[in-house]
């Protein structure tokens, strides 16, 4: 695909941030590891389906729908992705399904263009050896041509560790500009609990000559409210360093929007911590009033959703989204701010 220079570096930019994770990454787990395999396996009824695997993790992604990311598991260990078992093994419906899974959505939300289904089958092409031993594989979906949009993802797992790397791609493929924001949502296992930090607390100058500057007086967070959000909703807890969003079977849907600096979002369930880290790019539109991560639970699953700035493609331009994703072990669960800190905080290596 040829993009038009401004594009073009976005999208040079964002692959070049995923490779340099991913050498970060593979680097720190040299002494021990396992170059990363592909495998076509049969899943849930579906036919068509590869497994990426190192070892010590695996994904699970299917070609016969999506693109979707149906499993991401540490070995021996759960899938931390919700799966809805009564949609898995179809395909061809004529609206659009869940599923469950990992998938990449174009935003803002709307009734049309972002409930496109994606039902039919998909192509994927092994992508050249950027880093040693890195495997990575592009899926890309056919173009949804009423909409003029394609979608791909490019999935990079290291050698060893419990380590990927998601680069979401969605292209102009119509005659006519398109303004879009890339949305990658992640559905969680139910009965975890979701992690999101806070910026660190900063004193009231008090008087104007003991500020430094404006930014002193200046708002630093966004917090963008969903209709059905309650304060008064249990599953909450807004604290000095984070928000905590615990899945609960027994209540129905709620959601907000964060202007989020920090990078990483995490979800423990059942001792096993997923870490999600993304950008924020400083001065660019983002949806939904400012939100570059949003969150969503139900009584089903919990949502994490990142979200790549607004942006307007001419015809054959693209844009790229990467997230990072991280699954430990071994992680107990908590019950104030102190074991956070005590728990999680290591792992994500803050």
């Amino acid at each position: 695909m040829n993009a038009p220079v401004l594009w073009l570096r976005r999208a040079l930019t964002g692959a070049a941030v995923a490779l340099a994770a991913v050498g970060l990454l593979s680097a720190g787990t040299a002494a021990e590891t396992k170059d990363p395999t592909m495998e076509k396996v049969e899943y849930h009824g579906w036919k068509n389906n590869l497994r990426l695997s190192n070892g010590d993790v695996e994904l699970l992604v299917t070609l016969d729908v999506g693109p979707r990311i149906l499993s991401y598991r540490l070995k021996d260990g759960k899938n931390v992705f919700k799966e809805f078992t009564d949609q898995l093994g179809k395909s061809g419906e004529s609206e659009w399904v869940a599923r469950g899974g990992h998938r990449l959505w174009v935003g803002p939300e709307d009734l049309t263009r972002t409930y496109a289904p994606d039902n039919g089958p998909i192509k994927y092409q092994e992508l050249p050896q950027k880093e040693e031993g890195v495997l990575g594989v592009r899926f890309t979906q056919p173009p949804d041509t009423p909409y003029g949009v394609q979608r791909e993802m490019d999935v990079y797992l290291t050698p060893g560790g419990g380590r990927a790397t998601v680069v979401h791609r969605i292209s102009n493929v119509g005659e006519k500009a398109a303004e879009l924001a890339p949305w990658a949502l992640t559905m969680m296992a139910p009965g975890g609990v979701e992690i999101i930090p806070l910026p660190p607390k900063k004193p009231h100058p008090g008087s104007p000559k003991n500020a430094h500057s404006p930014e002193d007086f200046a708002a630093d967070q966004k917090l963008v409210l969903w209709p059905y959000f309650d304060f008064k909703d249990p599953r909450w807890s807004f604290g000095s360093k984070y928000i905590t969003l615990r899945q609960d079977a027994r209540r129905g849907p709620t959601k907000i929007g964060v202007a989020h600096r920090l990078g990483w979002v995490g979800y423990l369930n059942d001792g096993t911590l997923f870490v999600k880290r993304f950008g924020y790019e400083k001065g660019m539109h983002y949806p939904d009033g400012g939100c570059n991560f949003e969150t969503f639970s139900n009584e089903d699953m919990q949502e994490i959703e990142t979200l790549g700035p607004m942006v307007k493609l001419a015809p054959g331009q693209h844009i790229e989204h990467t997230e990072h994703w991280e699954l430990h072990k071994g992680v107990h669960d908590f019950h104030d701010e102190a074991a956070i800190d005590k728990n999680v905080l290591p792992k994500v290596g803050k």
